[in-house]
């Protein structure tokens, strides 16, 4: 895998990857040009300019401490925070998301979110289905099709391609050991294969040669850039390492040559006031439990504009791994309330500056945010004042697109435990995100290994509340 060494011990992997539309037919995608102008034009829904930014909460965030407070249930139920207006009458969230109140109307919530599994794995956010080979510690769950369900970035390069041919049109912006709490990878190009999984930018793969003397400061550099690129071709000459330098060869130099990914993720171009508004530390070493991924939505914000059209990232405090490793995650089957108090503030400020920027640029409307966890949390408090898993309901916030924000969508009993009205599946979300996208869904279908058709969603439609 060719790579190129970032500063603080960062790294890029992965190459651009270029998808070449031709008159009779999308290459790798099985759709034809002309079903994709119909598919475009029945959603009422632009192409160019759309894209869509996944953020997850691995672990499983607490739907009763976020969106869906129950202030008159027991207190072994209710907890410890207090639900607080927003700018929509009638909406109400946690106290620990002020900002995000203030700006309620630029949010939609969904409150029942039903399909979930008892088990630590993203696969369902990132493609909509519970099937999936074995991933990590989360076991196999028959019913994929061979190479698995492609994530909703790698369908967006099959059917899109890159709106630049230096910028891919998929990255994960994955920081290092990713998978030991989501186990499925956020840029999996499944069925797709690896030319429209996305490109990581963050992660150190096993196979990685390192373009050595040039970090992401330095990619406008083209004498450093070439001088390491002739290091790497006779490296490969002595190695015979062919095997990492196949067909995608020149569109990873179409990449490396061009500084305009490399600027995007360059935060030292961003304004410190930004930073700020959006909570991010500004330099040193990340501090252990900190605000270290808050500069990833600044980073996916900048990705948007340079062009790329899905972005998916991670957030919770840093670093991003399992807490017996000693890192954090949305896991909280113990101090559920004391961890909430660090984590929530974080997301409340990073995700409405966000918006604000979006919104600020003009993009607000082309560009779906999307933000949740593969499960909620159970409702009664443990005996370590922790929540455990509850995969009978979960909450999700949507932003952008162009969708109907400034409500709720849903409503659960009064322990929260379970829908009561306006049950909201995993892939009637991917529906939705895909039409804001301007793709029918359950119309459009890409071909798997075996050149079978295969539907982007069952036969489940767009929320329409939201479209």
């Amino acid at each position: 895998m060719l790579s190129i060494s970032g500063p603080g011990g960062r790294y890029c992997d992965g190459v651009s990857r270029r998808g070449f539309l031709k008159l009779g037919s999308l290459a790798f995608g099985g759709l034809s040009l002309p079903q994709i102008l119909r598919a475009e034009q029945a959603s009422g829904k632009g192409s160019s300019e759309k894209a869509i930014i996944m953020i997850v909460l691995p672990g499983g965030p607490p739907h009763l401490d976020m969106f869906d407070l129950k202030p008159e249930a027991p207190a072994e139920i209710r907890g410890e925070f207090s639900p607080i207006e927003t700018s929509v009458p009638g909406i109400w969230i946690s106290e620990l998301m002020p900002r995000l109140a203030a700006s309620m109307d630029r949010f939609a919530v969904i409150r029942t979110l039903v399909g979930g599994r008892d088990d630590h794995n993203l696969h369902q956010c990132l493609t909509g289905w519970e099937s999936h080979p074995q991933q990590g510690d989360s076991p196999e769950i028959p019913g994929y099709p061979e190479g698995g369900w492609p994530s909703i970035g790698a369908v967006l390069s099959a059917i899109r391609g890159p709106s630049d041919p230096a910028v891919p049109p998929f990255l994960s912006l994955a920081p290092p050991n990713t998978e030991s709490t989501t186990r499925a990878s956020l840029n999996q190009g499944g069925y797709l294969g690896a030319r429209h999984a996305g490109f990581e930018p963050f992660k150190k793969g096993n196979d990685e040669i390192n373009l050595s003397g040039v970090d992401l400061n330095r990619l406008a550099d083209r004498r450093a850039l070439l001088g390491s690129l002739d290091r790497f071709r006779r490296g490969l000459d002595q190695t015979r390492a062919v095997t990492s330098f196949d067909a995608y060869t020149s569109q990873a130099f179409d990449l490396l040559t061009s500084s305009t990914v490399a600027e995007a993720l360059d935060l030292s171009r961003e304004d410190p006031r930004t930073l700020a508004r959006y909570g991010a530390p500004s330099g040193g070493e990340p501090e252990h439990g900190g605000p270290k991924l808050l500069e990833n939505l600044i980073v996916a914000r900048r990705l948007i504009e340079a062009g790329v059209r899905c972005v998916t990232l991670a957030f919770s405090p840093w670093p991003l791994e399992r807490e017996s490793r000693g890192g954090f995650n949305w896991d909280w089957h113990f101090d559920n309330f004391k961890k909430a108090k660090v984590a929530l503030p974080m997301l409340d400020q990073g995700i409405t500056a966000l918006v604000e920027d979006l919104e600020a640029l003009g993009k607000l409307d082309d560009v779906s945010i999307v933000v949740w966890g593969e499960f909620g949390r159970t409702p009664r408090i443990n005996k370590d004042a922790g929540r455990d898993h509850w995969p009978h309901v979960g909450n999700c916030l949507i932003a952008g697109g162009g969708l109907r924000t400034g409500q709720v969508i849903g409503r659960t009993d009064r322990f929260g435990e379970r829908p009561v009205e306006r049950p909201v599946h995993f892939r009637e979300v991917f529906a939705t995100l895909y039409h804001a996208l301007g793709i029918h869904a359950s119309e459009t279908f890409l071909h798997d290994r075996g050149g079978r058709p295969i539907a982007l969603v069952d036969d489940r439609e767009p929320i329409r509340e939201l479209i």
